[in-house]
């Protein structure tokens, strides 16, 4: 059974830097994308960032272009993102989740982030931008 877990999240001021991790177990599948998403109070879950287990394959949104970055660390079965520059506006419940949908894990297009895309995620962790 596919499990996720995600840590690092908390209160940064404008300008921060976090570092969220995601790590990972039960894939019995050798096809796959882990993605990251958002969701701020009132608004929909977004799709930020995703990686792909066939070669590294990135796909960013382009809200998040340049700020964001996505990186796994297949040893210790835990994907991450890095957020720099943080604004009040990146605020929101920061989520992991896996896909072994063959039109998303190649992590190439927007559907790769797409959320319905998405069938296993975790629990959630919080960012808040303040000051």
């Amino acid at each position: 059974q596919v499990q996720l877990v995600e840590s690092g999240g908390g209160l940064v001021q404008p300008g921060g830097s976090l570092r969220l991790s995601c790590a990972a177990s039960g894939f019995t599948g050798n096809y796959y994308a882990i993605g990251w998403f958002r969701q701020a109070p009132g608004k929909e879950r977004e799709g930020v960032a995703c990686i792909s287990s066939i070669d590294g394959n990135t796909y960013y949104a382009n809200s998040v272009k340049g700020r964001f970055t996505i990186s796994r660390d297949n040893a210790k079965n835990t994907v991450y993102l890095q957020i720099d520059s943080l604004k009040p506006e990146d605020t929101a419940i920061y989520s992991c989740a896996a896909t072994f949908n063959s039109l998303a894990y190649r992590c190439s297009a927007p559907r790769s982030v797409s959320p319905p895309k998405y069938a296993y995620w975790g629990q959630g962790t919080q960012v808040t931008v303040s000051s």
